[in-house]
């Protein structure tokens, strides 16, 4: 790691006094992140940093644990602590996982985690407003682009729908074939977002680990009125971001005070 300081300078010191030291420690990384090193730079390990600021390597495992909270540093399994990459915007439209990161210059790959007919919970049963008893088609596939797992995609279909959807290739995008051999482009969504920590499963699949921030959008999507998929994705959050376009309500005529 060259472009990282290996004494540290008066201003790069941790020292006794009101400010803790996991919190000077963590601002010291983030203006080398900041300031000196490139998206995907290894930082040094919790030892190396624990002797060279004479902190302790809970100390370290602290300040660093804020900054990949944050989004500055991102934790890769069995290989280190580097700086993150810029974080992808998420698209709150309807576009296939494919079409938007070829959109990106990326190269993108599915692995087929799990596929088969399985009895739906009742939220689904009520979403895709199948009938009692009533089985669906199950997929779980995990997400990647240049190689890098990025989204894990648990999701249900309706059979009466999208009928033998099991049998084509899952790896390739669904919403390219789901137009192509059923004439199914989606014309509406409802789609809900919030935030959680990932479980040891999920962080497994996507190289993070267990307790790491994901961002999760549940949407259920249909055509011409009839409900086909319910899915439920889980995107990492140290790659990805949403922003959304806020204006005043059309009864605040005179904007947000």
């Amino acid at each position: 790691m060259t472009a990282y300081r290996t004494t540290p300078g008066d201003a790069d010191r941790v020292v006794d006094g009101p400010v803790p030291k996991h919190a000077q420690l963590r601002e010291i990384l983030r203006r080398a992140v900041e300031r000196e090193l490139p998206p995907g730079s290894p930082i040094p390990s919790e030892r190396e940093l624990a002797t060279r600021y004479r902190v302790s390597r809970l100390t370290v495992r602290s300040a660093i644990g804020r900054l990949v909270d944050e989004g500055l540093l991102t934790r890769v399994r069995g290989k280190g602590t580097f700086t993150a990459a810029q974080r992808m915007e998420l698209q709150l439209y309807l576009m296939s996982f494919t079409g938007d990161m070829r959109r990106r210059g990326l190269v993108p790959t599915t692995e087929v985690l799990h596929s088969g007919v399985e009895n739906p919970p009742q939220q689904t049963v009520d979403a895709l407003g199948l009938r009692a008893g009533e089985a669906a088609y199950r997929l779980v596939r995990l997400r990647l682009a240049d190689g890098v797992p990025l989204a894990v995609e648990r999701g249900w279909y309706h059979p009466g729908q999208v009928p033998g959807l099991l049998e084509a290739d899952l790896t390739r995008s669904l919403y390219e074939q789901l137009a192509r051999h059923y004439g199914i482009r989606f014309t509406h969504a409802r789609q809900t977002v919030w935030a959680e920590s990932a479980d040891r499963d999920t962080a497994r699949l996507l190289g993070i680990r267990a307790g790491d921030p994901l961002l999760v959008f549940h949407r259920v999507s249909g055509h011409r009125g009839r409900p086909v998929e319910d899915m439920t994705s889980w995107y990492r959050g140290d790659r990805y971001q949403v922003t959304t376009q806020l204006d005043p309500s059309p009864t605040e005529q005179g904007g947000i005070p």
